[in-house]
Parts: structure tokens; sequence; C-alpha cells
């Protein structure tokens, strides 16, 4: 079953935040650092899934700009200079129902790899 896009996509005025709106009983609120730790690009996820990268540093990322892709994505410009990975509605989606989940994993690697959400 493909992923229906949200019917409503908003930047919070501080850029810190997007809500994602799929129905008056399905709004989600998904942070820029969220975002910006789960890009689909290769960059972050690796070819292949290979080779990911941990992202630190990220706790203060905004986001510059959102663009929509064709009927199937939009891209996400956030102000540390990170601007490639298409997020599809699929992986929104995903993002938005796994997003706990999704997160206590990601500070779990950080911790084990004695890294920061913190810039340096």
């Amino acid at each position: 079953m493909k992923a229906k896009p949200p019917i409503r996509i908003a930047l919070a005025d501080d850029r810190k935040t997007v809500e994602l709106t799929y129905s008056p009983a399905e709004i989600f609120s998904l942070s820029a650092e969220f975002l910006r730790v789960h890009s689909p690009s290769a960059e972050v996820r690796g070819h292949g899934n290979q080779n990911a990268v941990l992202q630190v540093g990220k706790r203060n990322v905004r986001i510059n700009d959102i663009s929509t892709t064709g009927n199937y994505a939009i891209k996400f410009t956030f102000d540390d200079g990170h601007d490639s990975g298409l997020y599809t509605w699929e992986y929104l989606h995903q993002l938005s129902h796994e997003k706990d989940e999704l997160w206590e994993n990601y500070l779990n690697k950080l911790d084990a790899s004695g890294k920061s959400r913190d810039p340096s």
C-alpha cells in the first residue's frame, strides 16, 4: 500500500519543527534535528544502506526550505548546508509512525559512540 502525502505540511516559525497532517486525527510533529539525522541521503545512510554515517551535533539545526519533488516526495534544505535526500511519502509516513523507536535507537547509537547531539 502506498502512503498518501500529508494534506498539510507546516514549518514552525522557529524553523525547528515540521507538522505533518494526514487527517484531523493524524497529526505528527517532527523536529528538524530528527529529520536531519534520519535523512534518506547517501551521505547519511551510506550507499545501499551500508557504511551509514552517524550524524552528530545536529541539536540546533533548522530547516531553511521545503520543496516538493514531483508527486512523490519533498526535499528539506537544512541550515547546516545539507540538502540531499528525498523524503518520499512512504518514508515520511514511516518516520511519523515510528518516531519514538527511531529516536531512541539514534540516542543509543550516539551514547554507544560517545558522541553528542550538541555541536562541538
